[in-house]
């Protein structure tokens, strides 16, 4: 079986590791001349630990991250250091943390010389799997796939095949992330900080440096590009969160200025009506590109990339499977993906828009609101969200 993959970010190179261990012929097409992974951290919740089990990616993980850093997921907090609700120790227990480019990393090193093929300019593709396009080199090629796979983030020039393809829509808000130079002790420390219109998150990862993100509400023509922007940012993240508890401005001055990024979140305006078309299939934020509240992005990612290699797996080795087999098992992925990814995503944007609130009264009321949530219903809400599995 002939599979292209659209773009190599994790949800392209782990759909990659997957369909390449199941048998399958894979190409991974990259328009950028480098892996660009970002800069910033990567939480896998228990979901994603599950997704890179079922990749066979277990071991290795393990090796790169810590069995504590979860631990330190507190929960979440007032600016002046006030706890509004601590999490259950259960539901943070198997949190782990990577820095995304050791990620990216691993899940490239599991492939063969030659799968992932930088440079690529895409030119012309159809649903039914004939793809034309540029090498790095300048030089034209023309090739058909038995399956196209659209990984290719959030403005996916696949998906803009789909008939309904519903467009991207900002969130209301942005958030800078970085990663501190050198290691800072958090004494406990991590979790979130809700303000008004406002929050800051802390994460610690596995060499002792920290992840953090610092979220702001602006009206759209407020937002910027649209890319990642360093320019003036340290200082811009200080004069908003500077007076916040200790370690928020501790973790910002030691972060390098060059090390800080802006990007706008945003979202699909509506979810797809389905994630496959033709001889086509959409994984990751291609396929539901969600606000990072919930910190599901890539988690959803990898779960996508275990589906399709379960379901594809008496598939890939064959040289030429029947289109009806592919249809099948597309459309299999497309019924339990799709309403799973929605659920997520929905209330993802409900969190986030209760995190952003402005008005003092009502971020009063929310406070309050999430101060006497019992225990056991957050307890039930995260674990609808960690406890999945691969089908069999």
């Amino acid at each position: 079986m002939r599979v292209a993959i659209i773009g190599a970010g994790v949800a392209g190179l782990s759909t990659a590791v997957g369909l390449q261990r199941a048998g399958a012929h894979v190409t991974v097409l990259e328009r950028s001349g480098q892996l660009r992974p970002g800069g910033s951290g990567l939480s896998i919740f228990g979901n994603g630990r599950a997704a890179l089990d079922a990749l066979g990616l277990t071991r290795e993980f393990d090796a790169l991250t810590s069995e504590t850093a979860g631990l330190l997921l507190g929960g979440m907090r007032k600016p002046n250091g006030a706890w509004i609700k601590v999490f259950p120790a259960e539901t943070v227990r198997d949190v782990r943390v990577i820095h995304r480019e050791e990620l990216h990393n691993l899940l490239s090193s599991q492939l063969e010389p030659g799968v992932v093929r930088l440079g690529t300019t895409i030119s012309e593709l159809t649903v039914t799997g004939d793809l034309r396009g540029r090498t790095a080199h300048g030089a034209a090629f023309h090739e058909t796939f038995d399956l196209i796979v659209g990984a290719d983030g959030l403005r996916s020039t696949l998906r803009t095949l789909w008939p309904k393809d519903p467009g991207i829509r900002y969130a209301g808000y942005g958030a800078w992330r970085g990663v501190t130079s050198h290691p800072v002790d958090l004494h406990g420390e991590a979790g979130e900080t809700w303000g008004r219109h406002q929050r800051f998150g802390i994460v610690p990862l596995p060499d002792g440096r920290v992840y953090w993100f610092a979220v702001d509400s602006r009206p759209a023509e407020a937002t910027g590009p649209g890319v990642p922007e360093t320019h003036g940012a340290q200082r811009e993240v200080l004069e908003r969160f500077g007076s916040w508890h200790a370690p928020i401005p501790e973790l910002v001055d030691a972060t390098s200025s060059a090390a800080i990024q802006w990007l706008p979140i945003h979202e699909l305006r509506a979810p797809l009506p389905s994630v496959r078309y033709g001889r086509a299939v959409l994984v990751g934020d291609a396929a539901h590109a969600m606000t990072p509240n919930l910190g599901q992005g890539g988690n959803q990612a990898l779960e996508d990339s275990a589906t399709l290699a379960v379901l594809l797996r008496t598939l890939a080795r064959q040289d030429s499977p029947r289109s009806l087999d592919i249809d099948a098992a597309l459309a299999e992925y497309d019924r339990l993906r799709r309403p799973r990814t929605r659920r997520i995503a929905r209330r993802s944007r409900l969190i986030g828009d209760a995190a952003n609130l402005q008005g003092r009264g009502t971020s009063m009321v929310r406070d309050l609101a999430l101060q006497l949530t019992p225990t056991s219903a957050l307890r039930r809400q995260f674990s609808t969200i960690y406890d999945w599995a691969p089908p069999p």
